[in-house]
């Protein structure tokens, strides 16, 4: 059903309340961690901030203390159910980033569902890859996005660390940033991707601050950003083929998908109480449908981010409100929903936790 499902007709001027399903109908707290700038690629078109050549990881006493409170506050507030996006510059380059890993697994028993996820460039050994994946079978779910790095990575064996990673029930995809200059270039490599049964997000570049999608595409490219290669559960029908599946524990909380399509992880609520939806919230942008300002958002109550280099705790990679607090020094949650101070969110994170227009539309 995603295949037929066109994106193009959600009303988006008209959309009151949106959000990721997980996050409305849980008890879900989520948690998007820059484990630090440091990356072993150094990319013609990465940013400078994005990156850095010194290893600038907090060590780990201070990390399993920082989960320990997360939790405690969330628990807190009435969340029991987790899901901590890992990213960089490379987060698997932490050098203790598989003991993380485990405190995070060793929790799940008294969770509703955790979940698990990483944004990395592919570049540990398959071995590295296995061993995480090991560990990883103890979350409910587990994801994995993945850039592909052309100037250093090779292409055969990137497919074959996420094939591996798929057979282990793990749900990967590749972001592929689709810069204007080399769009066909790079909608090539995803076709070639995708031809090897594995999801690419097609995603905008955006601007050097983050704040808007770059110019230079034409109306045909956005069709492409827009409604181009919609996911699939590649992971099951891999595990299929194959007969391996890791068993996951059951989540004991979970949303009621009778009449949502297949795959489709956002839900709209237009001003006619309409309900639609979206495969991932990645695709707001190619819409323009990234400016919250005056909604309510659910940032800093049901979520929050932890940006390097300052350790800052903050609700959202967009957010231009005060931090939280800091890693060293403490934070503190907002104990409600707080209205959305900042222009736009570009960020997929951002985007996709619940917000909505007025109280009659509260999403939560």
């Amino acid at each position: 059903m995603s295949r037929k499902y066109d994106f193009t007709k959600i009303p988006f001027d008209r959309i009151r309340s949106v959000g990721q399903l997980s996050l409305i109908y849980r008890d879900l707290f989520t948690v998007s961690w820059i484990l630090g700038r440091y990356c072993n690629y150094n990319c013609s078109y990465c940013w400078p901030y994005a990156r850095c050549n010194e290893k600038d990881h907090r060590p780990l006493e201070l990390c399993l203390k920082t989960i320990k409170e997360i939790k405690k506050q969330a628990r807190e507030r009435g969340f029991n159910s987790f899901n901590f996006s890992l990213s960089g510059g490379e987060p698997t380059l932490h050098p203790n980033y598989l003991d993380i890993v485990s405190e995070l697994a060793d929790d799940v028993p008294n969770c509703n569902s955790h979940g698990l996820h990483m944004t990395t460039n592919l570049s540990r050994s398959i071995n590295f890859l296995k061993e995480y994946a090991n560990i990883a079978r103890a979350f409910s779910r587990v994801a994995v996005t993945c850039s592909y790095h052309s100037e250093y990575a090779n292409k055969e064996k990137f497919i074959e660390k996420i094939i591996m990673l798929q057979e282990h029930d793990v749900n990967v995809t590749i972001n592929m940033v689709m810069v204007p200059e080399w769009f066909q270039r790079d909608y090539e490599n995803a076709l070639y991707f995708n031809s090897h049964n594995i999801n690419v997000t097609l995603k905008p570049q955006s601007d050097p601050t983050a704040s808007r999608v770059v110019d230079g595409y034409t109306d045909e490219m956005l069709k492409v950003l827009r409604n181009g290669l919609p996911q699939k559960d590649y992971a099951y029908e891999m595990q299929k083929k194959t007969g391996i599946r890791d068993r996951r524990p059951k989540t004991k909380i979970i949303e009621d998908r009778t009449n949502i399509p297949k795959n489709m992880q956002i839900e709209f609520v237009d001003d006619t109480r309409k309900k639609w939806y979206m495969d991932q919230a990645e695709r707001f942008n190619a819409f323009n449908f990234n400016k919250f300002k005056g909604w309510i958002c659910c940032a800093g109550f049901s979520g929050l981010i932890i940006r390097e280099p300052d350790g800052s705790v903050k609700r959202s990679y967009s957010c231009r409100d005060e931090p939280l607090g800091y890693l060293e020094t403490g934070f503190k949650l907002f104990d409600e929903p707080q209205p959305c101070i900042t222009d736009s969110c570009v960020s997929s994170a951002d985007s996709k936790i619940p917000k909505w227009k007025g109280d009659e539309f509260r999403c939560m």
